[in-house]
Formats: structure tokens, sequence, C-alpha cells
């Protein structure tokens, strides 16, 4: 199993169905960037109804477990309460009264699930932090360092470029940023949370932000207009390795 606080140069994908082309669905593009190597996959999705995207995301859990990958969810984690009829029924029980269950998550045997947090929310009292793994956006220094102060184990750090997905989105960070953000928490911090670079990450720049400091690349457009999510997420991959490969 992957595991943050093991592994760097990890890439993870994140959904976004409505850049994907076409009718085909969110599942099938998952499965493929999966099939490219992807290490993870954060499920946003966040407009869906709330059974829906607690049956997507029981959907994904079982391909990311299938392929050793990490499986996060964009806060709230969702709470089942009637299946959708075009995708998988939720697993095991569900209780409403806990606002961060992940219960009824399948996320496979022995297998941590992450919550990822927007910019401004707080880890939630009553998460189980031995089954759950927490993230959150970040976007400047007081947000990262906001993070680390809160024992967070990853952040995704945007917008690293200029973003198709997220026009006028910024201003970038670029690799001197970047750099410097991180450097300056993991000087500050003696277990910083685990820094991915996120915003107009393609396999042309993904290897830019590891040599620039990130621990991993999160992509999105990318791999989710792709014709072939497969391929783009592979040549993400790629570019990633080479990095690492070319700092050691």
């Amino acid at each position: 199993m992957v595991s943050l606080r093991e592994a760097a140069g990890l890439a993870i994908a994140v959904t976004d169905r409505s850049q994907v082309p076409g009718n085909r669905p969110l599942l099938d593009v998952v499965r493929a960037v999966l099939e490219g190597g992807a290490h993870g996959v954060l499920v946003r999705e966040r407009d869906l109804a709330d059974e829906e995207r607690a049956a997507l995301v029981t959907g994904v859990g079982p391909l990311c477990a299938e392929h050793q990958a990490l499986l996060l969810v964009a806060s709230p984690l969702p709470h089942p309460h009637l299946p959708h009829p075009h995708l998988p029924p939720p697993q095991g029980r569900c209780d409403r009264s806990r606002s961060a269950s992940v219960d009824h998550i399948e996320s496979g045997e022995g297998r941590r699930l992450g919550l990822h947090l927007r910019r401004h929310e707080g880890v939630p009292a009553d998460l189980d932090r031995v089954a759950t793994f927490v993230g959150r956006s970040c976007h400047d220094l007081a947000e990262l360092r906001r993070a680390a102060d809160d024992g967070l184990d990853h952040v995704t750090l945007s917008p690293v470029a200029a973003s198709v997905s997220k026009p006028g989105h910024g201003p970038a960070l670029g690799p001197a940023g970047l750099r410097r953000l991180a450097s300056t928490v993991r000087r500050e911090h003696p277990t910083p949370p685990v820094i991915f670079a996120l915003g107009g990450v393609d396999a042309a720049n993904a290897g830019h932000w590891i040599a620039a400091g990130a621990d991993g690349v999160a992509v999105m457009g990318a791999v989710m207009r792709a014709a072939d999510p497969t391929a783009a997420m592979r040549a993400v991959v790629d570019s990633v390795r080479a990095a690492r490969a070319g700092a050691s």
C-alpha cells in the first residue's frame, strides 16, 4: 500500500466529471488513471447529492484497493442513505450523527481513508485519526503553517501554474514560490505535511514541481480532459519519476 509518510514522488489524480469529454462515466476515468499508475485518487464532486457522492466514493474505493492506491475524499465525507440507480450502492452502516464517520466507506481491508479539507476548515473533532489521514487545500505560507500546526498528513499547494480548470485563480506560485514555501515550513516544523503541487500540473511540468521541493503532484484537468486518461496519467508519473531519479 502507498504510504504518505514513507513514499515520495507521488502522483495523484483529482476528479472533476465536468471536464470529462463526452458521456464517459467518471468511474471509467478513475479506472483509467489508476491503470496509468496514479498513486491515489482524490474524489471531489461536491455538487453531487449526498447519496450519489457516497455511491461514487464506494465505487472508487475498490478500484484504489485493487491498484494499491490512496483513496482521498474532499470534505464533507458523504453519508449514504439512498442508493443511486447508476452507481454501486453504499456499503456498511451509516450514522448521520457522526459528521466525519468513515464506517460506511469501502476503502479496502486495513486501508486508511484520506479526508481533504477546504482551506478554512478545521479538523472535525469526532474524526478517527487512526482510520483517517487528513489534508487541506493551501495557497500561501500562512495556510501551510496552519496545516503543519494542526498536524495534518498532507496538503495540496496551489496554484503552482496557470490552470485551465480554474482560469484567473492565483497568482501562480511557480517553482520559486513553491520552493520558498516548502523550505520554510520544513525548516520550522519537524514533521511537516506531505506537499502535493496542484494547479496547471501536466506531463510537461510535473517534474519541475518535484525539483522545486514538492513531495508529489496532484493532476486534474490534464487527465480528466484527456482522450486517453491512462496515457496522460502515465506521462505525468514518468515525469515525476524522472525528476526523482535526477535528484538522486
